[in-house]
């Protein structure tokens, strides 16, 4: 069978839309790419042309304490909020799958709050709330503040796990005699763990990358690397926190590398 030519018109609307995919590209990586060049400029200055090369911000950043302080509390930030929010998300987006539960759609808007609202009227709210909780300036509030923001990306990725989950294994898993947590376990959970696992990484990279909310309600001791960085560009600008953001967003590639590598078919090991 021969193929289908083009007209001259389809041969230009493919080139134009091809043309316009590359300059939205474009603009939207070029403020990365710039930074990622700054981190390893020799001199100190954010210009252009770059006349030389080094890695001398790179062991600025990580021999300096105030930045590993800062690099380790995010890790520490970020690990916490996933260890809280993957639980919590999964058992929410289960608790949505339930056709019998009432107002499921209300309920499912209210927890999709946190993604959609301002990051900023969220960290407002919380700075009320949990004042008078006496959580602000402690690491169990930072960490219950990261969680509400990161719960409702492992809702989403575990809820649409769940809509290619076979209700018929679990009816069959009823049928002979299982209780409920035991076909969660050997059922749904080998199917949804890819979604799991994926809004886990979406939980870290939402604590890793979050400064508003940090803003708010982190303490003196609580200097995460986006506060730190926020602070030190007020004053300053160095090529030491191009060096910092090039760490963050070579973070921020992996982890989502890793989520579309476990979002393929044939990751579950269910059938």
């Amino acid at each position: 069978m021969s193929g289908i030519r083009q007209t001259p018109a389809g041969r230009f609307g493919h080139f134009g839309l091809g043309l316009t995919a590359a300059l939205v590209l474009a603009f939207l990586m070029a403020p990365l790419i710039v930074i990622v060049l700054f981190s390893f400029k020799d001199s100190g200055d954010f210009a252009f042309p770059i006349t030389g090369w080094s890695l001398k911000w790179y062991r600025t950043f990580f021999t300096t304490q105030t930045w590993m302080e800062a690099l380790k509390n995010s890790l520490i930030l970020a690990v916490s909020t996933t260890l809280l929010a993957t639980p919590l998300g999964t058992m929410a987006a289960l608790g949505l799958a339930a056709p019998q539960l009432p107002g499921r759609r209300l309920i499912s808007a209210f927890l999709l709050i946190p993604m959609i609202a301002p990051v900023v009227i969220v960290g407002i709210g919380m700075y009320f709330v949990f004042s008078m909780a006496g959580l602000t300036a402690t690491l169990p509030g930072l960490i219950l503040g990261h969680t509400s923001l990161a719960v409702p990306f492992v809702v989403v990725t575990v809820s649409a796990a769940l809509t290619g989950l076979d209700r018929r294994l679990l009816w069959a898993a009823a049928s002979m005699g299982a209780p409920p947590f035991l076909a969660f376990r050997k059922v749904t959970l080998p199917a949804i763990l890819p979604g799991v696992a994926s809004g886990a990484l979406f939980a870290f990279a939402t604590s890793l990358d979050e400064v508003v909310v940090t803003m708010f309600l982190a303490g003196p001791g609580q200097r995460t690397l986006p506060r730190e960085m926020f602070t030190i560009a007020r004053d300053t600008l160095t090529p030491t926190i191009a060096a910092a953001a090039t760490v963050l967003i070579a973070a921020s590639i992996v982890l989502l590398i890793a989520s579309n590598a476990l979002s393929r078919p044939g990751t579950s090991s269910a059938r």
